[in-house]
């Protein structure tokens, strides 16, 4: 039998998964509903903006936006979209 060799991610995803860290969803359709739902309108773009931005924060969204496979402005896109949303929450400094 050949022997399934897993990377760090694969790893890591296994150990959570064996930790019982992951749950069935009670209503798979209607989570994907919700799901598809939340893709149309965060990715429905009907207008366009010009921001002006220090280009070391700009050099830094490109490098994150290219670890996480996305172009840039989609992640700006995606930020912003999940902060008016209330899915992202500024940290207060103490």
């Amino acid at each position: 039998m050949k022997k399934i060799i897993l990377d760090e991610e694969e790893k890591d995803i296994l150990a959570s998964y064996e930790r019982g860290e992951w749950t069935s969803i009670k209503n798979p359709q209607q989570e994907i509903k919700k799901l598809r739902e939340y893709a149309r309108n965060t990715l429905q773009k009907d207008k366009r903006i010009n921001i002006r931005m220090s280009s070391k924060d700009l050099d830094q969204v490109q490098v994150i936006a290219a670890q996480e496979g996305l172009p840039y402005q989609t992640l700006v896109s995606s930020i912003i979209h999940k902060y008016v949303s209330g899915y992202m929450i500024e940290k207060k400094k103490a």
